[in-house]
């Protein structure tokens, strides 16, 4: 085949690479004509958060990063899907474009990997864990206030290798992420949701096209996850209500229960001092309203302020 049929966008790093082969996968196999040899082509794209790695997430931007050159290739029609991470997307998507698949959502949880300590709460006072993520530094300082963290920036196999060289004693990936990669021999702990609640819409894989291009809708229906798209709209309507991005210390993680859903959300102080929960169940049919009220509800009880803390500075290890 001459010129491929769809070309799909993504980052370059190894683990988007996995994830942009899970829909070439997908497409493939649920559409004799995407099966062709050369019909499906995978277009790398340097993101603004993979050029620059000496500064926080949150210093240079919060959400969008890892997303904004793919989404210009996409409205540019240089591509014809971008496939995300969906935690890295921002709520408000630009003009034109729409999430129109989400594959079924992987393990959400995050894990502690580490050389020193088989938990996160058996690290010795003061021990040095390393990330990036605010919802995850929050947490962590919240279970414990006694261990220094510092920013760790870079891909996952960058962060583990940190850990192994001693750079730090610990650090929080994604679950999902290291399955994905076959690293889950590295996890040295499986961190409960009470003690570390996911960031919204962590370990699904989206795909986001032009909001007007029909074709594409058609394509990806067979191979769109019902269930992951209601948990992830709550999910993500959560932080709508909250103005997330990269900048606030936002967990959530939404779970359904034949025909409900039940939402659990927490907001942070980056310090960890101080926390508000809400949990929210009704119809799955209701998810955008109860993330929304669960993001009015953590609020109204939070007050006036607490999002304007001022975010924690560093140099990335």
């Amino acid at each position: 085949m001459s010129k491929p049929l769809l070309r799909i966008g993504t980052r370059g790093s190894p683990l988007a690479l996995i994830q942009a082969e899970a829909i070439r996968s997908r497409l493939a196999t649920a559409h004799a004509d995407l099966a062709a040899p050369g019909a499906l082509e995978v277009v790398t794209i340097r993101t603004t958060g993979d050029v620059v790695r000496d500064r926080t997430l949150a210093a240079i931007g919060g959400k969008g990063l890892f997303t904004k050159e793919i989404e210009a290739a996409l409205l540019a029609g240089e591509i014809d899907l971008a496939v995300h991470s969906l935690k890295d997307m921002a709520t408000q998507l630009p003009e034109g474009l729409a999430i129109s698949c989400h594959l079924p959502r992987a393990d959400p949880r995050d894990a502690f990997v580490s050389t020193r300590a088989p938990r996160l709460l058996d690290l010795p006072r003061g021990a040095v864990v390393g990330s990036s993520a605010l919802r995850r530094q929050a947490q962590i300082l919240r279970a414990r206030p006694d261990l220094r963290v510092v920013p760790l920036r870079g891909n996952v196999e960058t962060r583990l290798g940190k850990v192994s060289d001693g750079k730090v004693d610990a650090t929080l990936l994604a679950v999902a992420g290291l399955a994905r990669l076959g690293l889950e021999s590295r996890i040295t702990e499986l961190l409960p949701t009470d003690l570390m609640l996911p960031a919204p819409a962590q370990g699904t894989i989206a795909v986001e096209t032009r909001a007007k291009d029909e074709r594409l809708r058609r394509y990806l229906a067979p191979i769109d996850d019902a269930a992951t798209a209601a948990r992830s709209t709550a999910e993500r309507a959560l932080l709508a209500a909250l103005d997330g991005s990269c900048r606030t210390p936002i967990a959530a993680l939404a779970e359904i229960d034949g025909s409900n859903l039940r939402l659990q959300a927490r907001i942070i102080r980056p310090d960890g001092t101080e926390c508000h929960e809400a949990r929210l169940r009704g119809a799955v049919a209701d998810a955008a309203r109860i993330g929304r009220e669960a993001g009015e509800r953590l609020r109204a009880e939070a007050g006036p302020g607490f999002f304007d803390l001022p975010i924690p500075e560093g140099t990335p290890v």
